[in-house]
């Protein structure tokens, strides 16, 4: 552990003299500490998820102190192996909770913006000044660089727990995955393709058959939602592909777009009654699995 956090401050470049900075900072940084807490939770708040990690008022102000020291710490003049070790068991109870890096990297954009503003607001030598922004920008990185190593050392640990022949499966599936999506979306493509076929197919049944021009544009408005759907689709996929989430609902609503054609078609037919009803019931289903979907997928709301 020692010689992990004196590597550290090494590669960062990390002196005695930007340890005399940041002590020089503190008191000005500690007097503005309501003032950063306050932001700083309206910023996480922003991420959609923050209240399934902190879920009720008891966490919070449990919360709420620890990034007050942890903030009134980043300036405490001493960064020693009890320093790093603090560090380090706030990125063990991270991985615990299951908090993405995201959130984590995404929150230090907050902190290195508020320090580096309120020291903007009040400098007198330049030359000082950008030590002392220096010296932020380095403590705020070993700060981001320690907490996410949790992270690393978690996913490397799992790694090596598996045997040889575990690994090869994992990499392997990992490979076929990938191919698999590629072929998905291939295959998406292909959809898409037969459903520009089947608008501009409809568009000639409107004007080179007798079907009637009120079914004939009511086709060719559901050829339309087909496309639109399938276009949608490819786009989540691509999404999928960038690391992003599976999208079900993608799938659920091109779904809900053939059955909405059928529907449209079928709305012109007096003998189709039994089956517009059995249809629209479909519909309503995919209705509320799309919005159980869509509501998982922003999860909770955060309170005001």
């Amino acid at each position: 552990m020692q010689q992990q956090y004196i590597s550290l401050k090494e590669h960062y470049k990390f002196t005695d003299e930007d340890s005399a900075i940041l002590l020089g900072l503190k008191p000005q940084m500690e007097a503005l500490t309501e003032e950063f807490l306050d932001g700083f939770y309206d910023y996480i708040w922003g991420f959609g998820a923050t209240a399934t990690f902190l879920k009720n008022k008891a966490i919070i102000s449990h919360h709420r102190e620890k990034i007050k020291e942890w903030f009134v710490n980043l300036f405490c003049g001493k960064y020693d192996m009890l320093y790093f070790t603090s560090l380090y068991k706030i990125g063990e109870v991270h991985v615990r909770l299951g908090l993405p890096t995201h959130y984590v990297n995404a929150a230090f954009t907050y902190v290195r913006t508020f320090a580096l503003k309120n020291i903007e607001d009040t400098f007198i030598e330049k030359e000082r000044h950008v030590k002392e922004i220096q010296a932020i920008e380095k403590i705020i990185d070993i700060n981001l660089d320690a907490l996410t190593s949790s992270y690393r050392e978690e996913e490397l640990s799992k790694f090596l727990s598996m045997s040889k022949f575990e690994r090869a499966i994992l990499s392997n599936l990992k490979k076929f995955t990938s191919y698999i999506n590629f072929l998905l979306a291939g295959a998406l493509a292909l959809v898409a393709f037969f459903a520009i076929g089947l608008f501009i197919y409809d568009i000639y049944l409107l004007f080179a058959s007798d079907i009637g021009i009120e079914k004939g544009i009511l086709t060719v408005l559901g050829s339309l939602l087909v496309l639109w759907a399938a276009i949608e689709l490819i786009h989540e996929e691509i999404q999928h592909l960038q690391g992003k989430g599976f999208a079900i609902g993608a799938f659920i609503m091109l779904a809900m777009a053939a059955l909405i054609r059928k529907v449209l078609i079928y709305s012109l037919s007096s003998d189709k009654s039994d089956e517009l009803l059995v249809i629209g019931a479909v519909i309503v289903g995919l209705a509320v699995a799309y919005w159980l979907v869509g509501a998982k997928r922003e999860n909770v709301i955060a309170p005001k």
